[in-house]
């Protein structure tokens, strides 16, 4: 029975990814206490809340699979959403801000990639390194003061709803589909399944390994330009959300949704339901009363427990 165990459950229970586990902890726990919050209009409320850091997962967790990581999704954020609000280009259309971030997007994460792949420069440190010029950038242009005033047709947008739930998740929950769908049924995620599974063996096997790098990086870049304008949206008039913390918190979402970082492994729901983890957990601890210092050690505590989980999956 003991070999069993070891050998089967323990092996199962590995296998899914601990955003599940949470995400059914904190279900019950807001059943117990407060079963009124259970409600879709109070919980669309909070789920909107950590729909930027959702997008950003979808490009955290294409690199990962390709053993790289991105963490320059702080920077692009701060920067779309200073070139958006600080009236540098008063009046200027929706169409022209999405464009104007998407443009951005893809230059950064090009650029990341080329790095990356090409250069064989470490991920870790041209991203953050990037991230830390751009972040100096807005704030030698803003003087480190708010730089103005968000086009109202932003917060329009935001604050909309279709069939009851707030817009801005129900498109967090299209672009998750339209990733499992670019991961499991086109050639590209078939590369870059074999690219996380053994870089040596994709090649010889004629994957472009280097080209599949880039693009990962690339479409990392635009899922940050696309976060940044959904977090650009939910801000207050005249603020500015650096949102350095987003990457580190896509990584750990990332990790307890199952992707393991260097083996090639994992999908796209299980860091979906991690995000939501962060979500309903700012829920419960709103609800007891747990300031901004306990939610910092909230938010460690759960880092801690990706990067463990990670060495447990490394090891099996």
């Amino acid at each position: 029975m003991s070999a069993l165990v070891n050998s089967t459950l323990v092996r199962r229970i590995i296998k899914v990814p601990p955003s599940y586990y949470l995400l059914v902890v904190l279900l019950v726990i807001l059943f117990v206490s407060r079963p009124q919050m259970l409600n879709a209009n109070v919980l669309g409320v909070f789920v909107r809340q950590v729909v930027p850091l959702g997008i950003l997962v979808l490009g955290q967790l294409l690199v990962m699979r390709v053993k790289s990581i991105d963490l320059s999704g702080g920077g692009v954020i701060l920067l779309i959403n200073y070139c958006i609000s600080s009236g540098m280009f008063a009046g200027a259309s929706f169409a022209f801000f999405v464009l104007l971030a998407i443009g951005l997007g893809l230059a950064i994460g090009f650029f990341n990639g080329l790095m990356v792949a090409k250069r064989r420069v470490s991920a870790v440190i041209v991203t953050l390194a990037l991230s830390i010029v751009l972040v100096g950038l807005v704030q030698y242009l803003s003087s480190g003061k708010p730089p103005g005033d968000v086009p109202t047709f932003f917060g329009e947008m935001f604050n909309t709803r279709f069939a009851g739930l707030p817009s801005p998740v129900l498109f967090w929950i299209a672009l998750t589909a339209l990733m499992a769908l670019l991961l499991s049924q086109s050639v590209f995620g078939r590369f870059v399944t074999a690219v996380g599974e053994s870089m040596p063996a994709a090649h010889f096997s004629g994957v472009p390994v280097e080209r599949t790098m880039i693009l990962a990086h690339t479409v990392s870049g635009l899922m940050a330009a696309i976060a940044a304008l959904v977090q650009t949206a939910s801000i207050a008039v005249g603020s500015v959300r650096v949102g350095l913390d987003l990457p580190i918190l896509s990584v750990a979402a990332t990790i307890l949704g199952g992707v393991v970082f260097g083996r090639g492994e994992g999908g796209v729901w299980g860091p979906f339901f991690g995000v939501l983890c962060f979500a309903f957990l700012f829920v419960v601890m709103t609800m007891f009363g747990v300031g901004e210092a306990g939610k910092l050690v909230a938010q460690g505590l759960i880092i801690l427990l990706a990067a463990v989980f990670y060495g447990l999956r490394a090891d099996k």
